[in-house]
């Protein structure tokens, strides 16, 4: 018998950003949980420790009816929100720096089909309140059985 329930199961992730002309790609393997309304991606992103060697980034995508939250834990620590029309507060921590940010989200859409989903969303990203910078962010996922 298997232990995997309903709402929980394996997916394929894309997110892409665009900053300045800039764009970067990651496409991983995932896990998709289902509680309520709002559903959860969980992946890791490639990243670097304090020494340089490779440590991973656990990276939870929490998708509500109106609002994307990106939460990172690992070499690094963030947690940023996105809502249309608000400005959110978040953070950034890392062993050589820690400060606060904030977000104001001018275009957010989240489109799920089954347990496919697609979103997209522009912000404008504030640290320590003076404004650093304009991203266009798209997601996708796409399930996938669980390894």
């Amino acid at each position: 018998m298997s232990d995997q329930r309903p709402d929980k199961y394996g997916v394929s992730v894309t997110l892409a950003s665009r900053h300045e002309g800039e764009a970067n790609v990651l496409n991983v393997s995932g896990e998709a949980v289902i509680k309520g309304r709002q559903l959860f991606i969980r992946f890791e992103e490639p990243g670097e420790g304090p020494e340089g060697q490779a440590e991973a980034v656990r990276t939870t995508v929490k998708i509500m009816e109106d609002e994307i939250r990106i939460i990172r834990h690992g070499g690094v620590q963030s947690e940023q929100s996105f809502r249309h029309g608000s400005r959110l507060p978040g953070f950034y921590r890392s062993p050589y720096i820690q400060f606060n940010l904030s977000t104001e989200t001018s275009a957010l859409g989240i489109a799920r089909e089954g347990r496919s989903l697609t979103a997209s969303w522009e912000y404008e990203l504030f640290v320590y309140d003076e404004p650093s910078g304009q991203f266009a962010i798209s997601l996708h996922i796409q399930e996938e059985p669980l390894v």
